[in-house]
């Protein structure tokens, strides 16, 4: 096996969870300073935004299914010694969770108005910041990757070479969002964020492959099988997409 090429020591569970906390909150406010920067000029305030329903609709998603997504991929007693078990965090629950959120939301009040082609820059920039925090906490958080016979492995503390998952996602990531800013003007409106969650239910799909599974049904985990539902839908939504009008909302 050869020497991996990074070498990250080993934190204790209390370092690690300050580690992560903090990547995780600065990934937060990156991704919330990014999406109010492109709503320049809109109110947040209930009576004067048309987009706080949304806004609410999408962070209560989000919390709802990052949750249960993580408890789908790695179940458990949600009742432990009397205390209730919260399960961590996934962020593929959380981005589906946001989309049905969002779509209930304008529903329920009305709303015409396209928002998801907004939190595509803010969500994938914020990722690339939370991911460092994950590659940092090594094997305490969920998301380091198997062994490997590959140059470029890691030895996250335990003195074995391992794919640095963490790395790769933040790789695609930044990739995926430097391409669809470029994306043509006169595209459909919302076709932008479509694109966005199905190629990243895609590279879920397959970069689970490279991660420990708690569990697998026909070969795919819990986490994998969410993807390709996630996938399903989104690639039904740009097909809808494809078909508006150019200067129809989403």
């Amino acid at each position: 096996m050869p020497v991996p090429l990074f070498h990250i020591p080993r934190l204790d569970p209390v370092q690690a969870h300050i580690v992560h906390s903090a990547f995780e909150m600065a990934a937060f406010f990156l991704g919330g300073w990014l999406w109010r920067r492109s709503r320049k000029g809109h109110s947040l305030l209930l009576d004067r935004s048309p987009d706080f329903p949304a806004l609410v609709g999408c962070l209560l998603g989000a919390v709802t299914g990052s949750k249960l997504a993580n408890w789908i991929q790695d179940p458990g007693p949600l009742i432990v010694h009397g205390m209730l078990r919260i399960p961590g965090q996934s962020m593929v629950g959380g981005l589906l969770g946001a989309w049905l959120g969002v779509e209930l939301a304008k529903r329920l009040f009305g709303m015409r108005e396209s928002t998801g082609d907004g939190f595509v820059q803010p969500m994938l920039w914020g990722l690339c910041v939370g991911r460092i925090g994950c590659f940092l906490a090594g094997l305490n958080e969920d998301t380091f990757g198997l062994p490997t016979n590959l140059p470029w492995g890691v030895d996250l503390g335990d003195g074995i070479s391992r794919h640095p998952a963490p790395l790769y996602e933040i790789l695609f990531a930044a990739t995926l969002a430097l391409v669809l800013r470029r994306w043509p003007t006169n595209a459909p409106i919302g076709l932008r964020f479509r694109i966005c969650a199905a190629a990243y239910m895609a590279w879920r799909i397959g970069v689970e492959f490279l991660k420990p599974r708690p569990w697998d049904f026909m070969g795919f985990s819990g986490l994998q099988w969410i993807c390709l539902a996630g996938l399903a839908w989104a690639a039904t939504e740009i097909v809808i997409t494809m078909k508006r009008p150019r200067h129809a909302a989403a």
